[in-house]
């Protein structure tokens, strides 16, 4: 935790490099100080295109089970250890409908080819509600698959559908799109320290009420260079004491249903709190959808910065917080007008 404090307080220069070379293996930040500065996704040090897809680096072409069916693919999740792949080819569908939650076991990856000579990537659905995956142990990674739900519409039906749940250390999911999980795409629980969720599109998730992109209890999530469109809540936290998120570089795209980042505080909990978690650095983000673009429920125990981000609406519209919070040197507007 000692590193996550001095991530909030150290200067921008120092969590530039801090954060997102610790959660994706890059360094956006060679020198003591930034070359030029910049607002907004647009510069994207990560070196793959945000959202994923064609031009990503890293995309697998085979692993140690091949699988194109439902029956293959549980048995692969039952048979493989650490550091094995189970890989489905590019033109696959596999159908879960009615299928008990899978296990992703530890040091198991999940992968596919989408964003390879055009590939959209193997394609996992399910028609029924219910979850569809969940973390087995640390080291767990999802990439360049493409997975659906059962409905996408953000009406207040009686079904639930939810992608993973996350709950171990190091997991990752890059590089896939995610969509029509009306309740959530990516959930994090309390103990899912190291969680890095990069270069995916996550969409179609906004079921009244619910309706989240990435939903965090943690105090260590990664969420860098996606994109997000039709969801409620691209991303959101309970709030609870020790909860934080870094979210970099990612494209909000013109649709949602509520605000699009969202922290919340004790009054939502009943806790008898004002705490909305303990730290956020929210920077070089891009929001084109002109509704609230953050909202902190309450005061972040840590502090919260939030910069470097090109927001659609007017200063007085974007941000909304209950305290502890530094909204500085962010642009605003088609103009792009800078806040000093």
């Amino acid at each position: 935790m000692a590193g996550l404090v001095i991530a909030v307080t150290a200067s921008i220069v120092v969590r530039c490099i801090a954060l997102t070379a610790l959660s994706l293996g890059v360094i956006c930040c060679t020198n003591a100080q930034e070359a030029e500065e910049t607002f907004g996704c647009e510069a994207n040090p990560t070196g793959d295109p945000i959202g994923g897809g064609e031009g990503y680096s890293d995309i697998f072409e085979d692993g140690d089970y091949v699988v194109s069916s439902a029956d293959a693919l549980i048995e692969a999740l039952e048979a493989a250890g650490p550091g094995e792949v189970i890989y489905v080819p590019g033109e696959i569908e596999i159908d879960l409908s009615g299928r008990p939650t899978q296990t992703i076991p530890a040091g198991v990856t999940l992968a596919g080819s989408r964003g390879r000579d055009g590939s959209p990537g193997a394609l996992i659905f399910m028609t029924t509600d219910g979850l569809m995956f969940t973390s087995g142990g640390p080291d767990v990674r999802l990439t360049g698959l493409r997975f659906r739900g059962h409905y996408g519409g953000a009406e207040r039906v009686g079904e639930s559908s939810r992608f993973i749940s996350i709950n171990h250390w190091n997991n990752e999911i890059d590089n896939c799109e995610i969509f029509d999980f009306n309740v959530s795409g990516i959930g994090v629980g309390s103990g899912a320290l190291n969680c890095r969720i990069h270069h995916n599109y996550i969409h179609h998730c906004q079921r009244g009420g619910l309706g989240y992109g990435v939903s965090t209890n943690s105090s260590d999530v990664r969420i860098i260079a996606n994109i997000f469109d039709y969801c409620r809540h691209h991303i959101a936290s309970s709030g609870s004491p020790g909860a934080g998120y870094e979210a970099a570089w990612n494209l909000v795209l013109e649709n949602a249903t509520s605000h699009h980042f969202d922290m919340h505080g004790g009054r939502d909990r009943g806790d008898a709190t004002d705490i909305a978690g303990d730290w956020l650095h929210i920077h070089h983000n891009t929001f084109r959808d002109p509704r609230r673009h953050i909202a902190i429920r309450g005061v972040p125990s840590e502090g919260a910065e939030i910069h470097h981000n090109w927001f659609a609406t007017e200063p007085g519209d974007a941000v909304s917080t209950g305290g502890n919070t530094r909204v500085y040197r962010n642009a605003y507007g088609p103009e792009k007008t800078i806040e000093e």
